[in-house]
């Protein structure tokens, strides 16, 4: 690590720190990515990261307050068919 950056927080995570933050596993993960049912991601010299504000928006979009509250807006990691795309979730915001 460059000495430069040794005191700063990491602002982007891998795939196995991103999903150990979200509390799924890596290859649910993937699944999302795949399926363009997860967070935001970014591609940085062919590597896969994700940045932590992204991972904590996505994470927010499901958030409830109550059991009878309509399901949040976090899709399960599976083709959905009101998706035409593999990144529809992107033209939500």
């Amino acid at each position: 690590m460059n000495g430069r950056n040794a005191g700063l927080p990491p602002r982007f995570l891998r795939t196995k720190e991103a999903a150990t933050f979200l509390s799924l596993s890596a290859r649910t993960l993937e699944k999302h990515r795949t399926y363009g049912t997860g967070p935001s991601y970014r591609k940085l010299g062919g590597r896969v990261v994700y940045a932590i504000d992204d991972l904590q928006a996505w994470a927010n979009r499901g958030a409830m307050t109550s059991t009878s509250d309509p399901g949040g807006t976090v899709l399960p990691a599976k083709r959905h068919p009101l998706m035409p795309a593999a990144h529809a979730d992107r033209l939500a915001r």
